[in-house]
């Protein structure tokens, strides 16, 4: 395990967190519209029993959609009859959906750890970023796809300039102003 990750610990178990490689909770992140990004989370068990792991958004608003990843936002991955020293990483990839902008939207994590019936959970956020009422202009967000050669993307022109039409528009302007 990595000794500089923060995380949370509780006698059932610890958990630890990353958004984009950044250690939870990660500040100061902003996101545009379809903008992927990854989170990480590695579940250590000290007890026997079972331990329950879900993603969610506190905020009312859906604020993000699950890309690839092993469950939905608010869906619980269950495992039983585990051990101590029993570990799993998760690993999303995220976007905003565009349904929340020009404001922050926490994404968190939720692991109880359950022995004998006494739950003992750990809660919290892993980053908040802030999500800009803007599309980003990289390579769209594709779900996992079967065949790796489907995934090239055309480039998109964004919100960020008039593309290369109006460059090289532009530029022409410019010769045919200094001939004169």
């Amino acid at each position: 395990h990595d000794p500089n990750c923060t995380g949370a610990e509780n006698e059932y178990g610890r958990v630890s967190a990353w958004f984009n490689d950044e250690t939870a909770t990660a500040e100061g992140m902003i996101l545009k519209i379809n903008e992927q990004f990854e989170v990480k989370v590695e579940v250590e068990s000290y007890i026997d029993g079972n331990v329950y792991v879900k993603l969610y958004e506190p905020g009312v608003t859906t604020a993000f959609e699950i890309i690839d990843g092993p469950s939905e936002i608010d869906e619980w991955n269950d495992n039983y009859d585990i051990n101590p020293s029993w570990k799993k990483t998760y690993n999303w990839k995220i976007i905003p959906n565009g349904g929340w902008t020009n404001g922050n939207a926490p994404i968190n994590i939720l692991v109880s750890f359950s022995k004998e019936g006494t739950q003992n959970p750990i809660d919290f956020t892993i980053a908040n970023p802030y999500i800009l009422d803007e599309q980003y202009s990289g390579p769209a967000p594709t779900r996992t796809a079967a065949d790796p050669s489907s995934t090239d993307q055309p480039p998109s022109q964004g919100s960020s300039g008039f593309g290369v039409a109006g460059a090289l528009l532009g530029i022409a302007l410019v010769v045919m102003a200094r001939r004169n």
